[in-house]
């Protein structure tokens, strides 16, 4: 857990540094780790990803992110795709690489603001994020298509905190029939290793047993 504690402080002067030098006016912070540093889910997540919210000049925004990271990191990886940019930062600071993802296609969302921090760090970064809302829809459609449990952990989380589970009752379905069908090593390996002792041995006792309740209850 060591490792992880490392790279959530990472996470928290990387997007401290894009802040401050407005790096993020046009982006929305979203995905896994926008959910534990800014709503404290009880998981580890190891990239940070936005989306874009403005109309912005993509080109421009890859070449500036380039260079402002490589002032204070060495980037490992930076790519324009079609669909995201792409970068990967490594720090002698910190033993993990990290991953940053945008999505190019401009994002209607709701957001809200938000303080991102840890117990692990002294930093705070006030930050306009994806609203629980739309991270719930977000999070049931990325697991529908890459069907990994740490997305269902994400929806149980959500759920719990009163987002209700706003999709048609056949994805409903679909995604019940998929949490049924994680394995043992889902929950002991893929889960486990980002995940506390103790909710570790929840979860391969219960597996998702309230959310999958609460799907049930939809039919």
């Amino acid at each position: 857990m060591q490792d992880l504690i490392q790279q959530e402080r990472f996470e928290l002067e990387v997007l401290d540094r894009m802040n401050s030098a407005r790096l993020l006016s046009g982006l929305v912070f979203g995905g896994g780790t926008m959910l534990r540093l800014c709503f404290g889910l009880d998981r580890f997540s190891v990239d940070l990803d936005f989306w874009i919210v403005k109309e912005i000049d993509s080109k421009a925004l890859f070449n500036d992110l380039k260079k402002f990271l490589s002032e204070y990191y060495s980037v490992r990886d930076a790519a324009s795709k079609f669909y995201t940019m792409l970068f990967e930062i490594r720090s002698g600071n910190f033993r993990r690489s990290l991953k940053i993802e945008i999505r190019k296609e401009k994002k209607k969302v709701s957001m809200e603001k938000a303080i991102a921090y840890s117990r692990y760090s002294t930093v705070q970064v006030l930050l306009n994020v994806v609203s629980l809302k739309d991270m719930m829809e977000s999070k049931i459609e990325a697991f529908l298509t890459r069907k990994e449990i740490r997305d269902v952990f994400d929806v149980e989380f959500l759920y719990r905190r009163g987002i209700p589970l706003s999709t048609p009752a056949s994805n409903l379905k679909k995604m019940l029939i998929e949490i049924k069908a994680l394995k043992k090593r889902d929950y002991t390996v893929k889960l486990g290793s980002i995940i506390e002792d103790d909710q570790r041995q929840y979860y391969v006792k219960e597996n998702f047993k309230i959310l999958k309740q609460a799907i049930a209850e939809k039919f």
